[in-house]
């Protein structure tokens, strides 16, 4: 197959690009692949992309003149940076910020990363902890029957836990 670009080299890179609900696939050879690299590096910047993300999570043209007390970084500031001015401007933009790290991790929670070769201790515990999340989730949902099975689970894990 031929390169879509240009026409002369063989397609080694295929891409498949989604643009406002319409799939778009494009078959390139590597010298067209590189250039389009360098062009999409100059389309992507991550300030534009926090920024976009803070205006659709619920942040407010008010909220650009919050300015943080220690170092005086303004939301504005961080929206055009993609990065905060110190470790105050954490709890300075907390109100913006929750939003903002929900719509993106999913929740504010950060758990960290662990090992590719987990021990079984850790990996116990973390999936207990899981379940007991998903059981108190399903019990605020009045999900009755979820709840009993999650919570019959986690009973099992730590009674295994504990030989």
């Amino acid at each position: 197959m031929l390169c879509d670009l240009c026409h002369k080299n063989i397609a080694t890179v295929h891409l498949t690009e989604v643009l406002n609900d319409k799939v778009t696939e494009m078959h390139i050879c590597q010298s067209c692949a590189k250039s389009k690299t360098e062009e999409l590096k100059e389309q992507l910047n991550i300030s534009d992309l926090l920024g976009s993300l803070a205006d659709s999570a619920g942040v407010t043209k008010e909220d650009s003149f919050i300015k943080c007390q220690f170092c005086g970084f303004t939301y504005a500031d961080f929206k055009k940076k993609g990065r905060l001015g110190c470790g105050v401007c954490y709890n300075s933009f907390r109100m913006q910020l929750v939003p903002l790290l929900r719509k993106i991790n999913g929740t504010v929670h950060h758990r960290g990363k662990s090992p590719l070769q987990r021990n079984v201790k850790v990996s116990i515990e973390t999936k207990i902890r899981e379940l007991r999340e998903k059981l108190e989730r399903a019990i605020n949902l009045e999900e009755y029957e979820a709840a009993a099975k999650l919570r019959d689970e986690v009973k099992r894990l730590e009674e295994g836990y504990k030989k």
